[in-house]
């Protein structure tokens, strides 16, 4: 695999804290959205242990399933640059607007 130089490690910590973040948010949804009815309920017992282990659960779920969905999409994109399946990410030479390509 090689030597990783300082961009490559500044890309994956971004994309770390990507992933803990928007799994943080979704599983905080999730949470909510799961406990919402019985705090809309005309119970009026608040939210029962129950549905706070239901919650607890799904949003544990939710959060892992982002963090490693985000994470294994990076890594196979890192994989997939090394290999070349798909060619380079970026072109060899920047677009230049009013000049012909080198192709033409």
């Amino acid at each position: 695999m090689g030597q990783r130089i300082q961009a490559d490690r500044d890309a994956m910590t971004v994309e770390i804290g990507f992933a803990l973040l928007t799994g943080a948010l979704l599983a905080a949804a999730a949470f909510i959205v799961v406990c919402a009815p019985a705090l809309l309920s005309a119970s009026g017992g608040g939210v029962g242990p129950g549905h706070l282990v239901a919650a607890t659960v799904v949003a544990s779920l939710v959060f892992v399933g982002r963090v490693v969905d985000v994470l294994w999409r990076f890594g196979r994109r890192d994989t997939e640059r090394e290999v070349g399946r798909r060619g380079p990410l970026l072109p060899d030479q920047p677009s230049q607007p009013g000049r012909t390509s080198p192709d033409s």
